[in-house]
């Protein structure tokens, strides 16, 4: 079976720059044997959308026309991949920013400013030079991958594409004739919820989509603890 645009498919891949350097892989076998493994990482196969360019460019656009079950070994150049360097992203930023957040900068730190990652490239004085671009940016890279599998369940795909999305735990998804009940652990206001339905209902053909409001817990209730009494004895 070909894989075509929209189709949600369950990959596994690896990632390697172009002097064979692992950077990124779903194995956690491949992860430690190239010391790159992460323990906040859950190393498993990925869910993507193919043609919603979740992945580099280059490779999503490469998943189409492709079969489940076999290896393939694509070379992405930098404009595929994660893109060129661009000047205007490295910026000088005073330390005071930094000391706000209580984080000392040092030469390769990723940071986050302003919900933009960054990379630390020299501390000097007041000022912090950073680099907005991707952290693999310029770079061309080669990936092998195998597609698992093709998702036929509106429920797993809606819950594959909001945890790429938003990249939050909790994500809760019914669908029951052909509407879908979603709940997330945060609220979203009405008109960021608009773009997500539309798309959602485009991806997956379910009719209707409903946000509900995340479910409030209970009130702990303030347990009294029995009073001391003090012991009494008995006299003959």
């Amino acid at each position: 079976m070909a894989i075509k645009k929209h189709d949600f498919v369950e990959i596994e891949y690896t990632g390697k720059f172009k002097d064979g350097i692992v950077f990124d892989t779903t194995d956690k076998k491949t992860a430690e044997e190239n010391k790159i493994y992460d323990s906040q990482m859950e190393y498993k196969p990925g869910i993507i959308c193919v043609g919603e360019e979740q992945i580099p460019k280059g490779l999503d656009e490469f998943l189409e026309g492709k079969e489940l079950d076999k290896e393939y070994t694509v070379e992405l150049p930098t404009a595929k991949a994660f893109g060129k360097k661009n000047a205007q992203l490295i910026k000088l930023v005073p330390l005071n920013v930094f000391k706000k957040q209580e984080v000392m900068p040092q030469p390769g730190l990723q940071v986050n400013i302003d919900n933009q990652l960054a990379t630390v490239l020299r501390v000097s004085g007041g000022r912090v030079l950073i680099d907005y671009n991707h952290p693999f940016s310029g770079k061309d890279v080669t990936y092998q991958i195998k597609v698992l599998r093709i998702l036929t369940d509106p429920k797993e795909k809606i819950e594959a594409y909001l945890k790429m999305s938003f990249n939050l735990p909790d994500i809760k998804v019914e669908v029951k004739e052909n509407k879908a009940t979603i709940t997330l652990p945060i609220e979203l206001p009405p008109p960021a919820q608009e773009p997500i339905k539309k798309k959602l209902i485009e991806l997956t053909k379910v009719k209707e989509i409903e946000f509900k409001k995340p479910e409030k817990e209970a009130p702990k209730k303030d347990i009294k603890k029995p009073e001391n009494k003090p012991e009494t004895t008995s006299q003959d």
